[in-house]
């Protein structure tokens, strides 16, 4: 985003709603689209976050955009599609004249989750949704927990991998690991199912261990170094997945963004920067400025990525650890 022309004597936060209203008005910004951060508005335009903040507040008055709990500030007008291949369903009124169907029941309940979070689904609710008798999902699934393995093996299911996988272990992992991360971003609620010590064994989620243990075989690797890096690639990508869900159900409580969030806490920030017991974490907010600091789950996701892969390539590619450290690596 570019810095708008100063008009004569305009405060800066007017000009800044000024180029977002444009974009959103020349279709640029989408309705259901987020719009900048107060963060990333005030790194680009070099302003404080007191007036990014004022700069959005101006627009959400003007009802051009809005705070939506599980989205962040959106251009208003629309509600976003669901995060999916397959369009956003509305509540399914199917009469009686169609079959209740375990798919339906599944697609259904999913997308209560991506709207919702898992805590909001219930078997009722499902039921509802498809405009069927509350008991009528109970012909085709026991209760809620074997539909959430039901919901996650389909969800899972919905990116799979090229018949030709590209040249060598380090693409390969990384493919499997943006899959997954795509999936989990898809369906934040999914990273909350199963802990590494107790993997889920579904058929479409093996599909993703297949791949990523294809990658490492053939490179010497003993069977438990094997799984060991697996894991160790799955729970960076399961790990940091976590935390979409978590932001969802904090924006839902409080009502605020991320964004919001930090603004409120700016006078506790202050407080622990003055008290002298933390000087690295002082220096560096000094550093950043005004500006802040913007935490992007996907920058800090290819960040992990990559020095991950960089630490376990000695392992995989069979270079004595003593020989890299002494530049003798092949």
């Amino acid at each position: 985003m570019t810095k708008p022309t100063a008009a004569a004597g305009e405060p800066p936060y007017l000009r800044i709603a000024a180029e977002i209203r444009r974009r959103i008005a020349d279709g640029e910004l989408a309705p259901g689209e987020r719009v900048p951060s107060t963060r990333r508005i005030a790194g680009q335009w070099g302003v404080a976050l007191a007036t990014a903040a004022k700069a959005l507040t101006t627009l959400r008055l003007e009802g051009l955009v809005e705070a939506r709990p599980r989205a962040g500030t959106v251009v208003a007008g629309a509600v976003p599609a669901a995060p999916s291949r397959r369009p956003a369903s509305a509540p399914d009124t199917a009469g009686p004249d169609r079959e209740l169907t375990l798919d339906r029941i599944v697609r259904a309940a999913v997308d209560i989750a991506d709207a919702e979070g898992l805590a909001a689904l219930s078997m009722r609710g499902v039921a509802a949704r498809l405009g069927v008798a509350a008991m009528s999902p109970y012909r085709h699934v026991p209760g809620k927990d074997e539909l959430v393995l039901l919901m996650a093996d389909a969800a899972f299911g919905e990116e799979t991998y090229p018949a030709e996988p590209p040249e060598g272990w380090r693409a390969r992992l990384e493919l499997g690991a943006r899959t997954l991360w795509t999936l989990y971003r898809r369906h934040p609620w999914l990273a909350q199912l199963g802990a590494l010590t107790r993997p889920l064994l579904l058929p479409n989620l093996m599909v993703h261990g297949e791949w990523a243990l294809a990658a490492l075989d053939g490179h010497g690797l003993d069977p438990g170094t094997l799984f060991d890096l697996h894991v160790l690639v799955f729970g960076h990508v399961q790990g940091l997945a976590v935390h979409l869900e978590w932001e969802a159900h904090a924006q839902a409580a409080t009502g605020q963004t991320e964004d919001q969030w930090m603004d409120s806490r700016a006078p506790a920030l202050r407080d622990l920067a003055a008290s002298g017991r933390f000087p690295v974490f002082t220096g560096a907010v000094a550093a950043l400025g005004e500006h802040g600091y913007d935490l992007d789950l996907d920058k800090i996701f290819e960040l992990g990525l990559r020095a991950l892969l960089d630490g376990v390539a000695p392992m995989v590619e069979g270079v004595d650890v003593v020989d890299v450290v002494e530049g003798r690596g092949r």
